[in-house]
């Protein structure tokens, strides 16, 4: 039988073994600090070798971060603010304040390919350094939206035929937008939004000079950060790089 002595340090270890299994936590100690430990306490004396300070026997290891998400590739569909906060937001289409004078589709947030959302966000940090925001008046327009379209304005000088080819809109590539203040008020562009007129192509000779240098400016770092601007209309971009139109992903209000 154990002396009086050992019995004590026997209760001791176990106690100290108990206490750590109800901490919840898992210690690791070397096997030469379990060694120098129990000899040291038995009785058996200290050790030839001297016991080294282990830093990392009672450090807890770190949990992985279930929060942290992976970055999209460039073909999927992401939620523009999510990339980009302080962009903002005005969907002509998803209001009736728009040439057909009827909401087309039912979402208010916009939607771009994820490759198109990076160039996008380059264009934010260049202009918001010269006091400017940009605002999104179209982004990602479902396939269902443009047959809605065609069939209030069947006119292919206005609307993309969608029997015959769809809007580019409708890869999630391309953006209808403009320049606002940092306090939001739109600068002063050839014309509002789906303006059919001659002033919103990208002429630029029959409108005022503060609008012109608008609209050049625009359209001139867009086209330095990837984009292709639509002789047109001088708020239509599409990213340089194409993908194929998207006829199942569909955003919800």
């Amino acid at each position: 039988m154990y002396g009086g002595d050992k019995m004590r340090n026997i209760k001791w270890i176990l106690f100290l073994c108990i206490s750590v299994s109800l901490s919840g936590c898992t210690f690791s100690r070397s096997a030469e600090a379990r060694e120098c430990f129990v000899e040291s306490h038995m009785g058996g004396g200290i050790p030839n070798r001297p016991m080294e300070y282990d830093e990392t026997a009672y450090q807890l290891q770190p949990e992985a971060d279930e929060g942290e998400k992976t970055e999209p590739g460039d073909g999927e569909f992401v939620k523009v603010k999510e990339y980009i906060p302080d962009i903002l937001i005005d969907l002509k289409y998803a209001t009736a304040d728009n040439f057909t004078g009827e909401i087309i589709y039912d979402f208010q947030d916009a939607y771009l390919r994820y490759g198109t959302v990076r160039r996008l966000k380059r264009v934010q940090e260049a202009v918001r350094q010269d006091g400017y925001l940009l605002k999104i008046w179209d982004a990602f327009r479902p396939v269902p939206a443009q047959f809605k379209l065609w069939k209030i304005c069947p006119d292919p000088r206005y609307v993309a035929d969608p029997n015959t080819g769809y809007s580019s809109h409708s890869k999630g590539n391309t953006v209808d937008i403009t320049l606002t203040s940092k306090d939001g008020k739109e600068v002063v562009m050839p014309t509002g939004f789906d303006d059919f007129s001659a002033v919103a192509d990208r002429d630029y000779s029959d409108c005022p000079e503060e609008a012109a240098q608008n609209a050049r400016y625009l359209e001139n770092i867009m086209i330095s950060n990837g984009f292709v601007p639509y002789a047109g209309e001088w708020w239509h971009f599409a990213d340089e790089d194409s993908y194929a139109v998207e006829e199942v992903f569909c955003p919800t209000g």
